[in-house]
């Protein structure tokens, strides 16, 4: 049987976020049909690109940022993943020289225990 959600490797991400794509088409006053004519695509692809059980590719967004008049980076994936990294290599002490003066700092209230 041919499912579509077999198409994209499970737990890849998206390209897109499909709310924002849905949201800008409807912002513009567009049809589904009437995006996808406008970016010659189907409107199948249309349907499942903004259902999230199709990715759209690059170029596709640059055609539906044209056709709806909006900056791409307004349909294009968050990319939240780099904060999240960089947060936790400071929750887990992972970084040994930032993470010494902390603890220094803060089991010590003056210079004095150190000298002792």
């Amino acid at each position: 049987m041919n499912d579509p959600r077999k198409r994209r490797r499970k737990g890849a991400p998206f390209h897109h976020e499909p709310e924002a794509v849905t949201y800008a088409r409807e912002k513009a006053g567009l049809t589904k049909r009437a995006l996808a004519l406008a970016c010659g695509i189907s409107e199948q692809l249309m349907g499942d690109i903004e259902a999230g059980r199709r990715n759209a590719t690059p170029e596709n967004l640059l055609k539906f940022a044209s056709a709806l008049n909006c900056p791409v980076v307004v349909l294009e994936a968050k990319r939240v993943c780099a904060p999240s990294v960089v947060a936790s290599e400071g929750d887990e002490g992972g970084d040994a020289p930032n993470s010494a003066p902390n603890m220094a700092s803060s089991d010590s209230p003056s210079g004095d225990s150190r000298a002792a």
